[in-house]
């Protein structure tokens, strides 16, 4: 008898976590650790969420339950920071939150050029830097400021015939640069200088590569240069510090109180607060940018 009354109990405390899980809606931000992609720590929470709402994935194929939750801005596998994710009608405010502001802390290896533009990738160049001051540094970074032209990186999540530019160059497939695009830098600011490194505060739009940012320095300097760490700091309101839940929060309860939090952030930029349409799906969302 007691197992069957523990039974039901555990049944009707399941159901009030999925009731709670799918009632769930807005944007709020995890931390992204350095190592996994964008794309495996959402799926990641995803399981986390329904497994403490007690649904199994067989049931969800059965009934067809599909919890709607995206990341708006795809961070590199070597990247940490702040991911914003959205659930629920959440989902349709990615767009607007991927086109926003972001600012990320890079530190820069001078002297070493990569196939990726990263601390991963092979050394394809190496370049004397010994001559390179502090204040060269910072006057070359006045030129990085502003609406600039840019060339995304060859690994990238840009596609070309429906698959990811990165994908093709690991498969030994000839790409082709992108051309350069327009992107906005609005502020850049050199944290810290003890060569071959150098640290920087970088606040951005959507679509910019900090890759293509060092990358560019280096040759502007005449030598050539590869990111070693890269952190996004902030995305739209979204701080690392007050924001950005790990791992061990990563439930139902936490989430609804930063949803309640961060949500409200948003209510003082009205065009985040409009649930756009045009590019949001119901599984995931993934959009390029870093």
């Amino acid at each position: 008898m007691a197992e069957k009354v523990h039974g039901k109990l555990g049944h009707v405390l399941a159901n009030t976590a999925a009731a709670k899980l799918f009632s769930l809606s807005g944007l709020f931000a995890v931390y992204k650790p350095k190592g996994p992609t964008s794309a495996n720590v959402l799926n990641q929470l995803k399981e986390k969420l329904l497994a403490e709402a007690g649904i199994q994935k067989c049931a969800r194929k059965r009934k067809k339950q599909i919890l709607k939750i995206g990341h708006g801005g795809t961070l590199d596998s070597a990247a940490a920071g702040v991911l914003v994710v959205g659930i629920g009608k959440g989902t349709k405010m990615l767009s607007n939150i991927l086109a926003g502001s972001k600012k990320y802390m890079a530190i820069g290896e001078l002297g070493k050029a990569t196939d990726t533009l990263d601390a991963t990738g092979k050394v394809t160049e190496e370049k004397p830097y010994d001559q390179i001051t502090k204040e060269d540094l910072e006057h070359v970074l006045q030129k990085f400021t502003g609406d600039i032209m840019q060339v995304p990186p060859l690994y990238s999540a840009l596609k070309r015939d429906g698959q990811r530019l990165s994908s093709l160059m690991k498969k030994g497939e000839a790409v082709e640069a992108k051309p350069a695009r327009p992107v906005t830098v609005y502020s850049l600011s050199l944290q810290n200088f003890q060569p071959p490194l150098f640290t920087l505060d970088v606040e951005c739009g959507g679509g910019f590569y900090v890759r293509s940012l060092v990358s560019d320095i280096g040759k502007e300097l005449s030598s050539c240069a590869n990111v070693q760490e890269l952190t996004r700091t902030k995305q739209g309101p979204f701080t690392l510090e007050e924001h950005a839940l790990h791992e061990d929060k990563w439930t139902i309860d936490e989430i609804a109180q930063s949803l309640e939090h961060c949500m409200s952030l948003l209510a003082v930029e009205p065009s985040l607060k409009k649930l756009k349409t045009e590019h949001s799906e119901e599984s995931t969302v993934n959009c390029e940018d870093k």
